[in-house]
């Protein structure tokens, strides 16, 4: 395995995606006050559980996002979208039923389906 910048436009967007994957993991995980912060999540003082699990759930982007850029593959990539389109629809779902937060739940969708369509392109074939 090496580490290694594609020249192919359509592999760049999808490696573009795993980065900022892996970043936004490396964030949650190190810094998830900041992170719930963002998100607008309460975490009440006595209760570290919550930021083991925002940790925990960033390691897996984190992991995943370079697990990404490492293999380099298709079917990696695509996986990758995969999660993210299932991760916005989600997020959709909370937007029509929880009505929290809507204008952060608006560009957090947004931020997701870009996440989601690189990969996935990339994966299919059509980038």
């Amino acid at each position: 395995m090496e580490l290694y910048f594609p020249t192919d436009i359509g592999e760049q967007l999808a490696y573009c995606s795993a980065a900022f994957t892996a970043l936004i993991g490396f964030l949650a995980m190190f810094a998830p006050g900041y992170t719930y912060r963002f998100l607008k999540l309460q975490v009440s003082e006595g209760r570290p559980e919550a930021y083991a699990e925002g940790r925990s759930a960033g390691g897996f982007y984190l992991g995943f996002g370079l697990v990404a850029i490492l293999l380099a593959q298709p079917m990696v990539y695509l996986a990758l979208g995969a999660s993210f389109a299932v991760a916005a629809f989600g997020r959709i779902l909370s937007i029509m039923s929880d009505r929290g937060s809507v204008l952060v739940n608006l560009l957090l969708l947004v931020v997701q389906a870009i996440l989601a369509a690189l990969p996935i392109l990339y994966g299919l074939g059509y980038i």
